[in-house]
Order: structure tokens, then sequence, then C-alpha cells
């Protein structure tokens, strides 16, 4: 197995920058085509979701504040700074995912499009305060989104825990944010397995949990939900 000291971690993103941990475990993200590590997510917990958690809260009032047309407006941002992206997007998608180029290209392009269409929405979910958005690595970019979308539009504040195996895309997503002028904390990024899902559930500031990937590990979130008398909200 090759030696992973000098292979960097892939940083957490809360309260608007990068945020490095000292996690009791990594997971090694691998290349699904070659099979060579390429880099290590922290597998956090209570401690690191809380802080997650706390900064989204606080980022709340400031979020909720902006019109829907504004959030929208920050979203269409976002997009235009993606497609400049979409390339390198498409390239972690496809690097730790496994989907061929093409699909992975096509994945961005419906990410776009969700962001895009946001301010036609029809109608706008009842805010839910601090939302969880727990993905797999099935749709790292596109399925987070399509979560995230309607959740940031109706004034709730996200923090997305993608899959330890396809960790980039939601980090470099926060980035963009971060230029594109959304407000610190409105979108924060937290890394690891169950654990981490469990300190989310934990959290008292966490509003709702929602989870987008294959049923069967739909299951398995519901059950860790349900231990801290939370549901998985559809």
């Amino acid at each position: 197995m090759k030696d992973t000291d000098d292979i960097l971690a892939v940083p957490l993103w809360i309260n608007g920058h990068a945020f490095l941990t000292m996690a009791p475990a990594f997971f090694d993200v691998r290349d699904a085509r070659s099979g060579l590590i390429r880099r290590r997510t922290p597998l956090c917990g209570a401690s690191q979701a809380s802080t997650a958690v706390d900064a989204a809260a606080a980022a709340l009032p400031a979020w909720r504040s902006l019109a829907v047309g504004e959030r929208a407006r920050l979203l269409a941002t976002l997009a235009d700074a993606l497609a400049g992206y979409g390339s390198h997007f498409a390239g972690l998608i496809a690097e730790e995912s496994g989907q061929e180029d093409a699909t992975a290209a096509a994945e961005v392009e419906a990410a776009l499009r969700l962001l895009r269409n946001a301010a036609d929405e029809a109608a706008v979910a009842s805010d839910g305060g601090v939302v969880a958005i727990v993905c797999d690595d099935r749709a790292p970019l596109a399925g987070l989104l399509q979560r995230a979308v309607p959740t940031l539009l109706a004034g709730s504040t996200v923090v997305a825990k993608p899959s330890p195996k396809a960790p980039s895309a939601a980090v470099a997503l926060a980035e963009l944010m971060a230029q594109s002028g959304f407000p610190a904390g409105a979108f924060n990024v937290l890394h690891g397995d169950l654990e981490a899902i469990e300190g989310l559930c934990a959290a008292p500031a966490l509003g709702r949990l929602l989870f987008a990937g294959e049923p069967e590990l739909a299951k398995r979130v519901a059950e860790v939900a349900g231990r801290h008398g939370r549901q998985l909200a559809d």
C-alpha cells in the first residue's frame, strides 16, 4: 500500500473558509480508474459536526434576511462561476466516482441547470433552519445541488456531508460560493462517515436531515437519524 504521509487531506469548509482538522482517522481517496491514492478524507465526528452546524446557525439571520430573488441571483452567479471551471469539476467527479468523462461532464451540465433554474422555482419549501445534506458518490455535484438549491432558496443554511469516496466537488463548490458572494456559513462542508452523521443528528441547532443517493445507503442514514429521534426529510 502506498505511503499516505505526503498526500494532502481534503479540508472541511466551515464559515466561509477551508478548515483543517486533526481527525482520528482518514479515508484514502483513490482514482477510480488507476487505483492510485490522490487525497485523504478526514473522518470527522461530533466535534467537527457541531462546529459546522454552529457556523450554519450563525449564518441564518443574514441568509434569511435576503429576498428570495437575491438568493436566486447568488445561485445564478454561482452557475456562471461553475461554468468557468466545468472541466475541472468534471475531472474531479470522474476521478473520484469512476464515471466516464462524458457522464461526468453531463453531471456538471445538470448542476448548471439546477442553479440557473433556481429563479423559476414555482414554490419555495418552508424554511427548515440549518439543514444537513448527506450524499453518496453516485452524483457528488448534481445530487448535492438537487437538494441544496431549493434548501438555500428557501432561506435555510446548509451543512453538506459528501461521501468520503468523492469529497472534492463539494469543497470546490463551497469555494466558488465564497467567491460568488454567499455569506460565510451559508454553505458548509463536513467530511466523514457514520460518525459524522451521528454528530450532525446530535447537534441541537440542526433543523432537518436530507439525503441524496442510493436507497440502501438512505436506509443506513435513516437508522442513524432514528437513534437521535430524527427522521430523513422528503
